[in-house]
């Protein structure tokens, strides 16, 4: 396996920090490498060959860690990973022993994870992409980290993201130096802020990520890398261990090549944790298991409805509406009734009042509070006066230090609250007015766009309608633009309606098989 050259001070440093560099990794002896191509190998392609006996998790991980070595700082340099875990092999072998003396852990037993770097991970840093949080160990995982973990899944390696999750639309930061390039098209953004998750999985640098999405970033970097990506419902996944953004809004959760996949950690990762209060209500909503979900024939007999506000926008691509209207083909060519159009008429006057509340500030230092006395910074204020931020964040954090108290005491806090509570009756009113199981629109109205490029119309429309009303949304490769640019279609349901979402989503996604593997990171011989 070749090698890069790597400064001396850098080896020095990933030795004192207990961590892996890529580039730095030393070979260790390992059992003959079976003839097993990760390349987008699913959950049950990796499983059905362990059961077979024709791979282990430590082979499995060896391979991952071979493909990120060859593509992720050399070759077609995807640049989506900050740190590899070193620990992983070890883990894997462990791992190995227990499938030979009782079988397997659990759902996700021996899969290898890309998790982004705002999740705690007791054993590695946490970040959030800013050298302000460089050496960061959190007290403990996140508890969504947590659960993969328990269900015997191996945090291969944290990646990279827009810093502090603060843009949608490229992934850059001061932790990685230069931007995390899309796999599909080098030259283009693997969108924001989990854009790192999304190159890293579409490369097949892991089998599954996490990623997370205040306002759009699972479904968008998901959208851009040609993957499935899942928000829930608020308060069916935990925020703890997740270093927030809007608290109120973030969401953490899958993204990954296949529906069944992220499904898969979906049902691992959603319920109640005691950690975050407002999970408390999915004790009463959460499915027993979200697999049983995967209904290939959910399409036929579903009433779909569209959603022109947002396919249909401003500067929107006319080969992604081309794409859009071939979906809604698909959709009925499967028996769904199509409803179209549907609008929320309310929707320009309570986005112009306000959906959002401005409390990065509170939030970000109550988060640096549960670091302890160690933590490289205390507060946001800290954070600005070290100058470890990337230049294109500094006016952003300069405005959230001028934000005082709390969002009970903010006023337009407490008119976002309002105005979400309006719109979640808008949405409902139209799910039940037309009978609809779902509403559909592109993920984004463009495609990605150039690296640099913050003038072109970028085309976001997930911003509004899932986080402004908690409610969950689902995206899944859509087809392709261009010379092979990926888009996503948003899948988008009432409050706890994953079950129905999931088997729209699979029943699409089934019919049509719009996914395919990047040609810039192709099988390593």
């Amino acid at each position: 396996m070749s090698r890069t050259a790597v400064p001396m001070h850098v080896v020095l440093m990933s030795v004192v920090l207990g961590l892996v560099v890529p580039g730095t990794m030393n070979a260790q002896p390992l059992e003959a490498q079976p003839r097993f191509n990760v390349v987008e190998a699913t959950i049950g392609d990796i499983h059905r060959a362990m059961h077979a006996g024709e791979l282990t998790a430590r082979q499995l991980v060896q391979l991952y860690l071979d493909r990120i070595e060859a593509y992720d700082k050399q070759r077609s340099a995807v640049n989506s990973i900050i740190v590899v875990n070193p620990n992983a092999l070890a883990r894997a072998a462990e791992l190995d022993r227990q499938f030979a003396e009782s079988g397997m852990v659990g759902p996700l037993h021996g899969i290898p994870v890309i998790v982004k770097d705002n999740y705690d991970t007791h054993d590695l840093p946490t970040t959030a992409g800013s050298l302000s949080l460089s050496g960061s160990i959190p007290p403990d995982d996140a508890f969504q980290v947590r659960r993969i973990r328990e269900a015997g899944a191996i945090v291969i390696a944290k990646s990279n993201m827009a810093e502090f999750a603060f843009t949608p639309y490229e992934t850059v930061g001061s932790m990685l130096p230069g931007h995390t390039r899309n796999p599909y098209a080098l030259n283009r953004v693997p969108a924001g802020s989990s854009g790192g998750t999304g190159a890293a999985v579409a490369a097949s640098f892991g089998t599954v990520g996490l990623g997370t999405d205040t306002g759009n970033s699972i479904r968008g970097p998901a959208s851009h890398n040609a993957l499935v990506g899942i928000r829930s419902t608020m308060g069916l996944t935990s925020r703890d261990g997740i270093i927030p953004l809007y608290y109120d809004k973030d969401i953490g959760g899958p993204m990954a090549r296949t529906v069944a996949d992220a499904v898969a950690v979906f049902d691992v990762i959603a319920g109640y944790d005691p950690g975050d209060p407002v999970t408390a209500v999915s004790q009463r909503h959460r499915a027993e298991h979200y697999t049983n979900f995967l209904d290939a024939d959910a399409l036929n007999g579903a009433r779909v409805g569209v959603m022109r506000q947002w396919s249909n926008r401003d500067g929107a691509d006319d080969e992604v509406l081309q794409r859009f209207e071939e979906a809604l083909d698909a959709m009925r060519s499967q028996g769904a009734t199509i409803v179209d159009p549907v609008t929320i008429s309310e929707m320009d006057e309570l986005r112009r009042s306000g959906l959002w509340c401005r409390r990065f500030r509170y939030d970000i230092n109550a988060y640096l509070a549960t670091l302890g006395p160690d933590a490289p910074v205390k507060n946001l204020d800290e954070i600005v006066a070290s100058r470890r931020t990337h230049p294109s964040i500094r006016p952003r954090l300069e405005f959230f230090q001028q934000v005082e108290g709390s969002p009970d005491e903010d006023p337009s806090c407490q008119r976002a609250l309002v105005n979400q509570a309006e719109l979640r009756a808008a949405v409902r009113r139209q799910l039940e007015q037309h009978q609809l199981d779902a509403m559909v629109y592109p993920t984004w109205a463009n495609p990605p766009r150039l690296i640099g490029d913050l003038n072109t119309p970028h085309g976001d429309n997930s911003q509004d309608l899932a986080p402004g009303t908690g409610f969950p949304a689902m995206t899944v490769p859509m087809g392709y633009v261009r010379d092979g640019l990926p888009v996503g279609l948003q899948i988008f349901g009432a409050a706890w309606s994953e079950p129905t979402l999931i088997a729209i989503a699979y029943s699409f996604e089934q019919s049509t098989r719009h996914r395919r593997a990047p040609a810039t990171t192709p099988p390593l011989p």
